[in-house]
């Protein structure tokens, strides 16, 4: 389905972006801009450079594009975390361990809802332990544009299963707290979860 942004062209060279879906590459500055259509509908090709994953070729038909400087408010902190300066290059091995294990602070924040903090937590199943899914993670953990710099694959993948343990602990947590929560936007929080998230639901509501 085509995004809601993408219903009408409104991007421009030199607009600053971000990628609703991949927080984690940061803001980034259109290049290229041009209209096409998809199923009928007027939608953008844009070429961006990002901050942290350099030169996309993106269709605003299937990614959802916005302006940085009106980046939705449930956005804005993974964005703002993402940036965030990370003592990763003078760190020791516990340190290290710390930062590339730890559940980010927008899925972990005691002054979000618990609906906020449920979907933060489930957004962290956009992730995968493999190719470059796995170096956007590990970007967006450790706060390096270039996290193989620092580290073999080896190590990320290790840092990566660590994490998940983690963060199958946390949703377990998180998904009692939200038992307040009203029930449709339970629904919607879960319908809007990458399928990851869907299937982690399922598995920690069977094992209950």
């Amino acid at each position: 389905m085509p995004a809601e942004s993408a219903q009408s062209p409104k991007f421009s060279l030199g607009d600053r972006v971000i990628h609703a879906g991949k927080p984690e590459w940061g803001s980034g500055a259109i290049s290229a801009a041009s209209t096409t259509t998809h199923e009928g509908k007027p939608c953008q090709r844009l070429t961006i450079r990002f901050d942290r994953a350099g030169l996309k070729t993106i269709s605003t038909a299937f990614a959802d594009i916005q302006l940085a400087s009106a980046v939705n408010q449930a956005i804005k902190p993974m964005i703002e975390e993402h940036h965030a300066p990370l003592p990763i290059s003078s760190a020791g091995h516990r340190e290290i361990l710390e930062i590339m294990t730890k559940i980010p602070e927008s899925a972990r924040d005691p002054f979000a809802t618990a609906a906020q903090r449920l979907e933060a937590t489930l957004s962290l199943y956009r992730f995968t332990g493999t190719g470059g899914s796995l170096i956007d993670w590990a970007a967006a953990q450790c706060g390096l544009a270039d996290p193989m710099e620092r580290f073999n694959r080896h190590e990320l993948e290790d840092f990566y299963r660590l994490f998940q343990m983690n963060l199958r602990s946390h949703l377990s947590k998180v998904v009692k707290d939200a038992n307040t929560v009203p029930a449709n936007e339970l629904v919607r929080i879960r319908d809007s979860a990458p399928p990851a998230a869907q299937q982690a639901l399922q598995n920690l509501h069977r094992r209950r």
